[in-house]
């Protein structure tokens, strides 16, 4: 009941496949490299926003923080990785992050491009949410359960900046008419999309 109240709050339509939680604890070293370099992704992303779309004063003001806190989870996941003596390699493409790639409209206004660049960005926090929630709750590491709870509370709150931001600039309605659409096709990747025990998504 409570995988279900979680993903009715972050809006996902499939939970992760039940053996993503052990494959991830018996392959730690591999997930948090994976992890790391999600998190670089996040705050590039979000500075890539901030430079297409300077003059939008509630997207900067909005996004400037979350750059800060994506960078300062990257710096958490390292000193994590540094414990165990991990290092970090070479990037590993992201299956999951290309297939929602793929679903993005084309054309339209600024105004349109902005909605799915956010939407976009959102389903990829609201994942990264359900899954932290999941470690959280089920790994053996007592040290890496809070570590998990505190990443799964602060993308829950990106999720929601990114929905904000679509809001602010387009018609609610057709903010959710659209992310409905994409949750519909999150689902779907995520029904298809291979278990693999060196990826966080």
């Amino acid at each position: 009941m409570e995988q279900n109240n979680s993903l009715t709050t972050l809006g996902l339509k499939l939970p992760s496949d039940p053996r993503w939680v052990n494959i991830a604890e018996m392959n730690l070293s591999d997930i948090l490299i994976d992890h790391a370099f999600c998190e670089q992704k996040a705050a590039t992303k979000c500075i890539t926003l901030i430079v297409k779309y300077p003059d939008l004063d509630f997207l900067v003001d909005t996004l400037t923080p979350v750059v800060t806190e994506e960078w300062g989870h990257f710096q958490a996941v390292k000193k994590e990785m540094e414990k165990r003596g991990i290092k970090l390699t070479r990037k590993r493409k992201d299956e999951y992050v290309a297939q929602l790639g793929k679903c993005m409209r084309g054309g339209g206004s600024r105004y349109d491009q902005l909605m799915e660049d956010t939407l976009c960005f959102a389903l990829i926090e609201a994942r990264s949410a359900e899954r932290f929630k999941l470690l959280s709750e089920n790994i053996s590491e007592e040290s890496l359960k809070d570590f998990y709870h505190q990443l799964m509370i602060s993308e829950a709150l990106h999720y929601r900046n990114f929905i904000e931001i679509a809001e602010f600039y387009n018609p609610k309605e057709k903010v959710r008419a659209r992310w409905e659409e994409l949750l519909i096709q999150e689902a779907e990747i995520m029904r298809n999309l291979e278990v693999r025990k060196d990826r966080f998504h």
